[in-house]
């Protein structure tokens, strides 16, 4: 299933995509493209700067949390490239992999490492997950169509309950839990890194959402900022979902069914989030200028961490 999982995600984003062009036409695909102008941009870049060094500092204050070294220069320019990866490539998440991957072999402890990647991400998600749930049960505008069903909550349950059940019967599950769980109280949890990890990650939010007004803006939407703000976190939350290609799928899709229950049309939404989607990339393109950048060789990463051990054992003696 592993093997064919990649292709059944790629063929359901070309589906989702499928469907929404058969369904409201190639105009509002083609119109996404066309809307975008200069400013807008300009106005990509700066966004995605600003959101790229609140979430490369999030990460910075997690990993030295668990006692690895990182810089907010060198978690910018990996940020970019990851940002970049993740857009260009299919699931969306290839380039957090890259970079938790790579910040562990040059830490030289690859669990650690990407535990503060997943931390990381984690932070970001449940800042989102708990302004989607202060949106769906205080905004009087959201459309009732879009709320959460009971099946939905119940489902979730379900699987909470599952993964539960089988890391209590799993010996190597429960160490695995054990373990990040003790590096999530360190990193994440303690009283220096929580206030800290939160604000960066509202900050962060704050600047995804200002790209999607910006991209809605562009897209023609005469929508107040209380009309589209619920929607945007909704549709924040929905791009978690790993079924896209480069970010486009269920976002689209999302956002179509979002404004039509809004009244503001699903032709408008689907373009509204062509044009996100083009954005987004052009956030992400000084990525590109660290991409092909040499990384330290492993072999200096273990004779490092090799000598770091030898003094060790020669204190110890």
């Amino acid at each position: 299933m592993k093997r064919f999982w990649p292709w059944l995600r790629l063929l359901l984003a070309l589906g989702i995509l499928a469907a929404l062009g058969f369904r409201l036409g190639t105009g509002a695909f083609v119109d996404g493209l066309r809307a975008v102008t200069g400013p807008s941009v300009l106005a990509a870049l700066g966004i995605g700067l600003l959101t790229t060094v609140f979430s490369a500092w999030r990460w910075c204050v997690i990993a030295r949390r668990l006692g690895l070294p990182l810089s907010l220069k060198s978690a910018v320019s990996d940020y970019y490239r990851g940002l970049l990866l993740n857009a260009v490539l299919p699931a969306g998440v290839l380039g957090d992999v890259h970079r938790a991957v790579n910040h562990g072999q040059q830490s030289g402890d690859v669990g650690r490492g990407v535990r503060a990647v997943v931390f990381e991400r984690f932070a970001g998600q449940a800042v989102l997950i708990a302004v989607g749930i202060a949106v769906v049960f205080t905004q009087s505008t959201l459309p009732v169509d879009l709320a959460p069903s009971g099946g939905a909550v119940l489902i979730t349950l379900a699987v909470l309950a599952a993964a539960a059940v089988f890391v209590a019967k799993n010996a190597r599950a429960r160490r695995a839990v054990l373990t990040t769980w003790a590096d999530a109280r360190v990193g994440l949890l303690s009283r220096e890194a929580l206030p800290r990890v939160v604000f960066l990650s509202a900050a962060t939010l704050a600047g995804h959402v200002a790209l999607f007004l910006v991209a809605a803006k562009v897209a023609g939407s005469t929508a107040s900022i209380g009309q589209l703000f619920p929607l945007i976190v909704l549709t924040l939350l929905v791009m978690a979902v790993p079924v896209n290609i480069g970010g486009f799928g269920p976002r689209e899709a999302f956002l179509a069914v979002a404004f039509n229950a809004a009244g503001l049309g699903a032709a408008q939404g689907l373009t509204t989030g062509v044009v996100y989607g083009v954005l987004a990339l052009i956030a992400a393109l000084p990525g590109v200028f660290v991409l092909f950048r040499r990384l330290e060789k492993p072999e200096v990463v273990r004779e490092s961490t090799g000598q770091r051990t030898e003094k060790a054992l020669a204190f110890a003696g």
